[in-house]
């Protein structure tokens, strides 16, 4: 059996076709490329139980992922994240059938692993030498450090209010990073002027075509997880939006190979109240998102003022009869600390923004009785410990353990 059925890249505007064995970055026209299959020799050749005994990690999916040869596989153990029933948390919402799927377990403490691994795979296979790109954060941890497992040379920019647990990893893998005064797109920037001067791969969000691939793994795992048959509802934190385009696309070519059937999950697109120009497009029926300007919110990762995919993420909005959502800052900080309560989940406030959504959608009957709801977590707690407050009364050797209100609080630390 083939390794892999990829068969050529495609402008996801003007169809234009490209090969995917060439360094590609947008199409002639200035939009992202997309990976496509030969899924019709796919359905015919694959079958579920062709995965039985195969790794856990997102390459258990090889046949519908763009790397051709597995000796250029990179990889750090990557997917198959748990998909964990919430009822605690699912009973103060109203939906007993909660579900997260925890991507803080995947190696470099968030989602962002699964894009650099089969990215950076996809690098290494067209001999790149060296890439560059601009992030909040866990972008650029993983890409780093993924690049550095591979031999490239890696280059980020990231916002100097970025999380200081991602700078540290960026720092920590030999990557050359750089510091904004500003946004990710400020960061973007100054990434395109050195990949202009250096010939540098370009790496940013959807301007080279895999990263998605890797996202969309995401979607293929929960189709699996779930039986193949699929939740009523997935919420998504959404700032470039991959994660939401790809799990989206995974379903579309799980069902043109025959594995699943019938309606698709309601896509909800989920961003925080001091940066939702995808919300606002939704709100507004509009096919493309505009600038968010003075763009802020805790949940960094989702502080994305323009997306270059925005188009493709309300298109699987409107395509699945999904919905994009705002929460505020206090929102989402009041759902993190919660669902630590009464779950023992430490969560991203990115992931936390979802759950918040959920319960708000949840409360208007959108979310209707007795639906299947899963809500992605992107990332760990822990690399946001800004987010929380640890105050604790001291106890001298000997003391007492002190009661209720004398304990210390998690809670907002700005």
């Amino acid at each position: 059996m083939l390794f892999s059925y990829v068969s050529h890249l495609e402008c996801a505007k003007c169809a234009a076709s490209y090969s995917h064995r060439e360094r590609h970055q947008l199409c002639a026209c200035g939009s992202p490329l997309l990976v496509r299959y030969h899924l019709e020799a796919l359905r015919k050749a694959w079958s579920k139980s062709d995965l039985a005994g195969r790794d856990n990690s997102l390459w258990r999916y090889h046949e519908l992922l763009p790397v051709e040869h597995e000796a250029h596989v990179v990889s750090l153990g990557e997917g198959m994240t748990p998909l964990l029933p919430m009822p605690r948390a699912g009973a103060g919402m109203g939906i007993p059938k909660l579900y997260m799927k925890d991507e803080g377990l995947v190696p470099t403490g968030s989602f962002k692993a699964r894009g650099a691994a089969v990215g950076v795979s996809k690098a290494k296979e067209l001999g790149v030498r060296a890439l560059a790109m601009p992030t909040n954060g866990n972008a650029g941890a993983a890409w780093a450090l993924y690049a550095a497992r591979a031999g490239i040379e890696a280059a980020v920019v990231m916002p100097v209010d970025a999380p200081y647990i991602t700078r540290g990893e960026v720092a920590i893998s030999g990557a050359r990073l750089a510091l904004v005064d500003g946004l990710i797109s400020d960061a973007g920037k100054i990434v395109a002027q050195a990949v202009r001067d250096e010939g540098l791969y370009d790496a940013s969000t959807l301007k080279e075509p895999y990263r998605i691939e890797g996202k969309k793994t995401m979607g293929l795992e929960i189709a699996e997880q779930m039986g193949w048959r699929l939740p009523d509802v997935i919420l998504y934190p959404t700032g470039g939006g991959v994660g939401l385009i790809g799990i989206y696309k995974a379903l579309l070519e799980l069902r043109e190979i025959g594995w699943i059937e019938g309606k698709l999950p309601r896509l909800v697109a989920v961003q925080a109240a001091g940066c939702a120009p995808i919300v606002k497009a939704w709100e507004e029926g509009r096919s493309e998102s505009s600038f968010w300007s003075e763009s802020a919110t805790i949940a960094f990762g989702i502080n994305v003022p323009k997306a270059l995919g925005d188009f493709l993420v309300l298109e699987a909005v409107y395509a699945t009869g999904g919905c994009a959502i705002a929460v505020r800052d206090e929102e989402l900080l009041a759902e993190q600390r919660e669902v630590a309560t009464l779950e023992g989940a430490f969560i991203c406030p990115e992931g936390a923004a979802v759950f918040a959504a959920a319960r708000r959608l949840r409360a208007s009957g959108w979310i209707k009785d007795e639906e299947t709801v899963i809500a992605l977590n992107t990332g760990m707690g822990i690399k946001y410990p800004d987010t929380v407050r640890a105050d604790a009364p001291i106890v001298p050797p000997g003391g007492t353990l002190p009661t209720g209100s004398q304990a210390g609080e998690g809670g907002e630390s700005r």
